[in-house]
């Protein structure tokens, strides 16, 4: 399998987008902006994208290694603990109409760690997407696609306020975090059979 192909980064771009879904992350900023400074809220962005961005790339790297020799996991079961947690995150937001509040006395500053950097963006989802997907599509177009959608995910953020101020005016806000919600437990349901079909298989 060559290295970089076009196609096979177009493929791992869309998946990677489509569990990382930036428009979840619109509801998240634009709330903190009505509560924190614009410029602390940049930097919430900004060091939450570069975190993000290091665990993708740490897992697409050696993430076989790290499940399989230092924690003896396969990824059927990652895959079906990662569904799981991605369900119960997209099931509250259909519920609740929100991906996501800060506890009571978390810090800004803390929260750009967890949960927007993972789980919000890293998450269970996109890490085992990281290792998996290099079984298709090899590893340089896999990584070349977790710096591309983190950089668009993090464009998509920093106007975040911007783009929650037309769907307000429009009140469609409410709407797409629900919709948005429903879509995020439906892939958390299909990434659990998928590791169910992966042990049928191994039967």
């Amino acid at each position: 399998m060559e290295l970089f192909n076009g196609n096979d980064f177009f493929n791992s771009f869309l998946i990677l987008l489509a569990l990382i879904n930036p428009i979840s992350k619109v509801f998240v900023i634009a709330t903190l902006s009505k509560e924190y400074p614009h410029g602390e809220v940049n930097r919430v962005v900004f060091r939450s994208s570069v975190i993000a961005m290091a665990i993708l790339l740490i897992f697409g790297l050696t993430g076989n290694f790290i499940l399989n020799k230092l924690f003896h996991v396969e990824l059927y079961s990652f895959k079906l603990a990662g569904g799981f947690v991605l369900a119960v995150r997209g099931y509250t937001a259909l519920n609740k109409g929100l991906f996501f509040e800060l506890s009571h006395g978390q810090k800004l500053h803390d929260a750009s760690v967890v949960p927007i950097a993972s789980p919000m963006i890293a998450g269970p989802a996109t890490i085992t997407a990281s290792v998996s997907l290099q079984t298709m599509y090899g590893i340089g177009s896999v990584l070349t696609a977790i710096v591309t959608v983190i950089a668009v995910n993090m464009i998509v953020m920093l106007f975040s306020e911007q783009i929650g101020n037309v769907l307000n005016r429009y009140n469609l806000m409410g709407a797409l975090i629900r919709i948005t919600g429903l879509i995020v437990c439906t892939m958390g349901v299909q990434m659990m059979v998928n590791g169910v079909l992966d042990i049928r298989l191994l039967m």
